[in-house]
């Protein structure tokens, strides 16, 4: 009998209780989940939090789950997916928006390599509001996130932005919260 193995893809800038939601259910579904956290050497500048302290979060956070790995990925998606030896890609879905671009992105997944499923999982009500962004643009303002990250999150994003704010480090999370 083979593992029935998948990826779940992200950059995971931070990881938010809407993630772990869905990384739990495709863990009820799957024999072995990969968290594959995106490393994009040009995105750089635009994450928060470097891929090895995103990675260590999730180790920590999800630590508990015997059967989810996680691992920092780069290049395409399809190509780390078939690496690994999985035969599904995890995708969450929170709104209306996040179907047109995942809808796309699955048929051009499909495309390239058509022997991996892509696995939709609609968010949980109550994790609906939550994105990384959103969960950014709080913190930066110091708006309590605790609801909608994990303690050690919570933690890191209170340092990280205590850091930028000591050495002047603007931050360009604010988009609508700020007004």
């Amino acid at each position: 009998m083979s593992i029935r193995r998948a990826v779940y893809p992200g950059s995971f800038d931070p990881a938010h209780y809407g993630h772990i939601d869905i990384v739990t259910r495709a863990a009820r579904v799957f024999d072995e989940v990969i968290v594959a956290v995106y490393a994009n050497p040009a995105k750089a500048k635009s994450v928060l939090f470097s891929v090895d302290e995103r990675v260590g979060m999730l180790r920590d956070v999800l630590g508990h789950m015997p059967t989810v790995k996680v691992a920092p990925y780069y290049g395409l998606t399809v190509d780390y997916v078939r690496q690994v030896g999985a035969m599904a890609v995890i995708r969450g879905l929170r709104v209306f928006s996040d179907f047109e671009l995942e809808f796309r992105m699955a048929l051009a997944n499909r495309r390239l390599a058509p022997e991996i499923e892509v696995v939709t999982f609609i968010a949980d009500e109550r994790h609906l509001h939550i994105s990384s962004s959103t969960v950014r643009e709080i913190a930066s303002l110091g708006g309590d996130v605790s609801t909608m990250v994990p303690p050690i999150v919570t933690a890191a994003l209170t340092a990280k932005f205590k850091e930028r704010h000591q050495n002047g480090v603007e931050t360009d999370y604010m988009t609508s919260l700020h007004d």
